[in-house]
């Protein structure tokens, strides 16, 4: 009977002790509660992806030439100038999202495309000298939008867009998608994005040959032509008037060294429609030759397959060399089912000058087999079943030189109403290729962030 005042008190100390680790217990799960309440009420600071509306002023312009011209059938002046301007306004709607428009204006003159009529000008119709009629010049619009997420830990970023573009002999609109994923501490990034585009274009055929497809004589009497007189092409009119473009590609990305990052990448595309232009002309030299004036009219329009499926694998390798000098380099293969294989290397060093003003040197090299379909002016055969004389398709070589000078305020010093000049980029390329034809282009852009 002596003990048992003893077996009461180690009982009293095991429930004091129990109740003391419950209280403990119940004072951890508050400090919790209250530090969860506490972390909603007050998040962690998440830096957002676009601080504040920028706007981009992007301007160019374009001049070529040459003596090829494929609506002449492979033969003629090439010459064309292009003014392009475009405004891209892109616009935080909060800390993840991007809302971006990009709406471009293009208005060109070309010799070749006058040549789609050659007698609606003044003076004697000849290939190598432009009509002065209408269908001389003409304006493209261009609108598109896009909506870009970024996850709260930036890893994930997810964009999608619309577009759609007008000219005066077709219209077309887009679709398209992205995902991108980085991780390995954002050292590695993968990269997905899809996009279609739906096309249709207003048939426009070379002036000699659009009364035959009313079934009329033409506009021309027998007596205005010379050559052969009995001028009969075998045209028909085209009878597929859409196109539709599916792209897919895929990228990856990574950091290799400190200074050094590398991308791979392959880019897919299916075509599928109207794939020929409808005023580009044909000659075959099993027909004999007709003319009005100095002008060869048509034997028939371009002709290609309504299938094209292209493949394109690239890679590129920046090394950042110093703070002064870095170094950016591309290359690419690409092949498509109607014959065509290209390569393209590139490289470009921009050279940092100052804290604001940096240069940047570049070449790009490119050369290309010819399409199965395509041969010179007046060698294709009538008994052929498609054909083409547009030197685009054709075997060339090509160089393109360039020099860019950027300038650079991250304070935007320099303001225009509520916005600050961020930067000024201009740039200069010169592109020939060894079948007589070689464009200059100058392009500047302005960057304006809203205070």
């Amino acid at each position: 009977m002596e003990e048992k005042p003893v077996a009461d008190a180690a009982v009293t100390k095991k429930v004091s002790d129990m109740t003391i680790h419950i209280k403990n217990i119940l004072l951890i799960l508050l400090v919790f509660a209250f530090a969860e309440a506490r972390s909603q009420e007050e998040p962690t600071y998440k830096k957002r992806v676009l601080e504040s509306t920028e706007v981009d002023i992007l301007s160019s312009y374009y001049s070529q030439d040459g003596d090829n011209a494929a609506v002449s059938g492979g033969i003629g002046t090439e010459e064309l100038t292009d003014i392009t301007g475009t405004i891209v306004v892109s616009i935080p709607l909060n800390d993840d999202d991007v809302l971006t428009i990009d709406a471009g204006v293009s208005a060109y003159t070309s010799a070749s495309s006058s040549n789609v009529d050659p007698f609606d000008g003044k003076g004697s119709a000849n290939a190598f000298v432009a009509s002065s009629g209408a269908s001389k010049a003409d304006n493209w619009v261009n609108l598109k939008g896009s909506y870009t997420h970024s996850s709260d830990n930036r890893n994930d970023v997810w964009s999608a867009s619309a577009s759609l573009a007008s000219e005066y002999d077709y219209f077309s609109l887009g679709f398209g998608g992205s995902y991108s994923k980085l991780f390995n501490e954002k050292n590695t990034e993968a990269s997905i994005n899809a996009n279609v585009f739906l096309d249709s274009w207003t048939t426009v055929y070379p002036i000699e040959l659009r009364p035959f497809s009313d079934g009329g004589l033409g506009f021309f009497r027998p007596d205005e032509i010379s050559g052969n007189p009995n001028y009969s092409p075998q045209f028909t009119e085209l009878t597929k008037k859409n196109r539709n473009s599916y792209s897919m590609g895929f990228g990856l990305s990574q950091i290799l060294h400190k200074n050094v990052q590398g991308l791979v990448s392959i880019d897919l595309v299916q075509q599928q429609g109207l794939l020929s232009t409808p005023f580009q002309r044909v000659y075959f030299s099993d027909v004999a030759d007709s003319f009005i004036e100095d002008f060869h009219l048509a034997d028939d329009i371009e002709r290609l397959p309504d299938n094209r499926f292209k493949i394109a694998i690239g890679g590129r390798l920046n090394w950042y060399v110093n703070e002064i000098l870095s170094l950016r380099t591309y290359y690419r293969y690409y092949f498509d089912d109607w014959g065509i294989n290209s390569h393209t290397a590139s490289v470009e060093i921009p050279i940092k000058l100052s804290d604001k003003f940096t240069v940047y040197p570049s070449y790009r090299f490119y050369n290309q087999t010819a399409a199965d379909y395509f041969a010179p002016y007046e060698t294709h055969l009538s008994t052929e079943n498609f054909y083409t004389s547009d030197y685009d398709l054709s075997k060339y070589n090509a160089h393109q030189y360039g020099l860019g000078v950027s300038y650079t305020d991250i304070f935007t010093q320099l303001h225009i109403s509520k916005f600050g000049l961020k930067s000024i980029d201009l740039k200069f390329y010169r592109y020939d290729r060894d079948t007589s034809f070689g464009y200059q282009i100058v392009t500047a852009g302005f960057n304006f962030v809203m205070d």
